[in-house]
């Protein structure tokens, strides 16, 4: 391993500026493509340390890259600080108590994930300059991943085509190298257009777009029992057609994530739901327009990163907990059923420990459970480049993703201890690709092993980005 103490001690120096980074982005949730001003604080601190800094990549506003170094290897690290609606809650409290109701709130610790791998980058950055090497470590700022699929409009814009390895993370209730499985998905539009009338005096004369909205949701519930074990196919309306009830609704909206193991499984999901909007479309004698917002590719292992990754992970240990941390950890456990802790083991293939609040448990490679997963852009980048993703334990043991429990712990020095070995896992194994050519050609051959085998089409498409996704 390629001088790992020392990246770890650079990586400690310049922690502190990017935990008040990080709650800093906790405290300004932004949702999909609206992320204004946590891609600014971003670009900011690329600025403040010294990267060359590019922002509005890929046509997106608040996407933005910041690349050091000369020559060599060209290393991403990938940052995220997208939120998400409906969350807000004030930090450090285990209580439900929202900031705004009906506001936003980091429920994936998206504030900690973009922090972490800048601080990663920077790190990297430094590391490179003290002793003169070649290489380049180029940070990604992406927004929009929960949905929207930046990665994916960033790789259909070349913008990884020169780069030779993509390390990234995600905060977790445990520690340990991301086993390579993701649900491929595509999130679309099905927009119904009928006819208006009046409910009571001419009912005959409309054409409600509401019903196909209704029978297309009950069309894919119905669909459920004979799709593949893996697959997930989930609904939000979008717009019902008005608040008025005697009123025939002449347009309705209902947006589909559809989500399956493979792409390959993932398009023909998409092809039996859209017939089910056209049969909908048919007996309401409406009209179907569908519109395809965003895609992801399921997630491509590479077992040489994996391994280096974790042998990382092993010799830093755990994230280093004190008691504070704990006893906050223990009160929101107390929000929690049995149920919800027992599953949270389970997702990583681990045994549950009566009463452990937070874990220092690195979990073993291959750990975990195939089933249990949802859907990520970073699919769509393994396929072009080797990549590699750890966890990492930043909050109580049980927490469910995407909840407010999530949130309130966002802020929490348990946070920051999460982050620092984030950084310090992803970093380590960046300087030790830059410095060990035989891992680097292990990676790229394995990567163009699988390749050989599996062609590729970006799941996006022809999409425009969608950046009003989030304001409707």
């Amino acid at each position: 391993m390629q001088n790992s103490d020392e990246i770890w001690r650079l990586t400690e120096a310049k922690g502190p500026a990017f935990y008040a980074l990080s709650d800093r982005i906790w405290a300004m949730p932004e949702l999909n493509y609206q992320e204004h001003r946590s891609a600014a604080e971003h670009a900011a601190m690329l600025e403040r340390e010294g990267f060359r800094v590019t922002q509005g990549v890929a046509d997106l506003p608040t996407a933005v890259m910041g690349e050091a170094g000369e020559g060599g290897p060209v290393i991403a690290i990938l940052g995220e600080y997208d939120a998400l609606p409906g969350l807000s809650q004030e930090a450090g409290v285990a209580t439900h108590k929202p900031i705004e109701p009906g506001g936003n709130g980091h429920g994936c610790g998206h504030n900690m994930l973009g922090s972490a791998s800048l601080l990663a980058a920077t790190a990297v950055k430094d590391y490179l300059a003290a002793h003169g090497l070649a290489g380049r470590i180029r940070y990604y700022g992406c927004p929009a991943e929960e949905g929207g699929s930046s990665k994916g409009f960033m790789v259909r814009a070349g913008l990884f085509d020169d780069v030779d390895v993509a390390i990234c993370w995600h905060p977790a209730a445990f520690t340990g190298v991301n086993r390579p499985f993701s649900l491929a998905c595509v999130e679309m539009e099905f927009t119904f257009h009928g006819r208006a009338s009046h409910a009571a005096a001419a009912p005959h004369l409309g054409r409600s777009a509401l019903d196909a909205v209704e029978l297309m949701n009950i069309g894919v519930n119905y669909m459920r029992e004979h799709m593949p074990s893996t697959a997930r196919v989930h609904y939000a309306l979008i717009d019902g057609g008005g608040i008025a009830p005697n009123v025939v609704q002449a347009k309705a909206t209902v947006r589909h994530l559809i989500r399956a193991a493979t792409l390959e499984e993932m398009w023909d999901l998409v092809g039996r739901v859209k017939k089910i909007a056209e049969g909908a479309a048919l007996m309401t004698e409406t009209r179907v327009e569908v519109r395809q917002l965003s895609g992801d590719a399921n997630l491509i292992g590479n077992r040489p990163l994996e391994e280096a990754l974790y042998r990382n992970l092993q010799r830093l240990g755990g994230p280093g907990f004190d008691e504070a941390d704990r006893a906050f950890a223990r009160e929101i456990q107390k929000t929690f059923s049995r149920e919800d802790i027992i599953a949270s083991y389970g997702r990583f293939g681990l045994v549950p420990k009566p009463d452990e609040a937070l874990s220092e448990e690195i979990y073993p490679l291959d750990a975990g459970n195939d089933t249990s997963v949802g859907s990520t852009d970073v699919g769509t980048v393994s396929w072009v480049v080797p990549t590699v993703q750890c966890r990492v334990a930043c909050y109580a043991v049980g927490t469910p993703g995407h909840s407010w429990q999530l949130v309130a712990q966002g802020q929490a020095p348990a946070a920051h201890k999460g982050i620092a070995l984030a950084a310090k896992a992803m970093a380590g194994l960046a300087v030790e690709v830059i410095g060990d050519r035989a891992l680097l050609s292990a990676a790229k051959q394995a990567f163009q092993a699988f390749r050989d085998e599996h062609p590729f089409n970006n799941p996006i498409g022809d999409v425009e980005p969608p950046l009003d996704m989030a304001a409707r």
